[in-house]
C-alpha cells in the first residue's frame, strides 16, 4: 500500500518569507474551502461546517490572505490602537504566524477624528487585530 497525500486546506510547506508565498494557491486553496462550506450548509450539515470552518480559520492560507488584505489595503499606513503597522515583510510573515484564536485579548478601538470638507469633523475608529 502507498499513502495518499490529501490536502485538507493547509499547505505542508513553511514559508518564510513574504515574497516567496505562492498567493495563487494560498487564493485557490481559500476559495476551495469556502466553496466546501457553502456546499455543506445548502445540504444542511451542520457537522461538516463546523469542521470546514476549523479547517479555514487554522489554516496558514486564510492567515496569510487576511494580513495580506489587511496590508494590501488602502489604509494600510493606518495604524491599529497600538500604534503598530505591518510594513515591512518580516513584521508580516510574524502576523501570519501569530494570528491565533486562543488567548485572544482584543485591545480597546481607537478614535481619532478626521476633517472634512465642510470643515467639520468625522469620527474614524481603528481597531487592532494583534492581541496583547
Amino acid at each position: 500500500m502507498t499513502a495518499k497525500n490529501i490536502n485538507a486546506g493547509a499547505p505542508t510547506d513553511i514559508v518564510t518569507h513574504w515574497h516567496n508565498n505562492n498567493w495563487a494557491k494560498c487564493r485557490r486553496e481559500v476559495r476551495r474551502l469556502q466553496a466546501r462550506i457553502v456546499k455543506a450548509i445548502q445540504e444542511e450539515k451542520a457537522g461538516k461546517v463546523k469542521a470546514l470552518q476549523w479547517l479555514l480559520t487554522h489554516s496558514f492560507s486564510a492567515r496569510a490572505m487576511a494580513v495580506k488584505r489587511v496590508t494590501d489595503n488602502r489604509g494600510k499606513r493606518t495604524p491599529g490602537v497600538d500604534g503598530k503597522t505591518w510594513s515591512k515583510p518580516g513584521s508580516k510573515m510574524k502576523a501570519i504566524y501569530t494570528l491565533k484564536r486562543r488567548g485572544y485579548k482584543p485591545l480597546p478601538l481607537r478614535r481619532i477624528y478626521i476633517p472634512k470638507s465642510n470643515g467639520k469633523k468625522r469620527p474614524l475608529v481603528s481597531g487592532s487585530p494583534e492581541p496583547y
